[in-house]
């Protein structure tokens, strides 16, 4: 189960730092309600995570999730270039948060 949530807190972390680019600074009533509703989710799912898993663990994945899944819809939505070098680092992101999953 704290997979599980570490896993749901990861997605909303990366709602809520999308979000960020749409709320403008927190100006926009709508993007910003989102936001912060995403960061208390993200931060709630981290903390049952944290109830059994290690924090460094858990810390680095959510983290990991987060940065990843910003960066791809920042490459699919906002169009940011896919340089080769980028999806190579985002590589290693993905098999260091299997390798920290396979390791816990």
């Amino acid at each position: 189960m704290a997979w599980i949530s570490l896993f749901i807190a990861g997605l909303f972390e990366i709602v809520w730092a999308i979000g960020l680019k749409y709320s403008e600074g927190f100006t926009k009533l709508i993007p910003s309600m989102i936001t912060a509703v995403a960061m208390i989710v993200s931060f709630l799912m981290l903390s049952l995570a944290l109830k059994t898993l290690p924090i460094g663990t858990a810390y680095a994945i959510w983290t990991g999730i987060g940065a990843v899944g910003a960066a791809i819809v920042g490459i699919l939505v906002f169009q940011e270039p896919a340089t080769a070098v980028r999806i190579i680092s985002l590589t290693l992101i993905i098999l260091g948060i299997l390798g920290l999953k396979l390791s816990a």
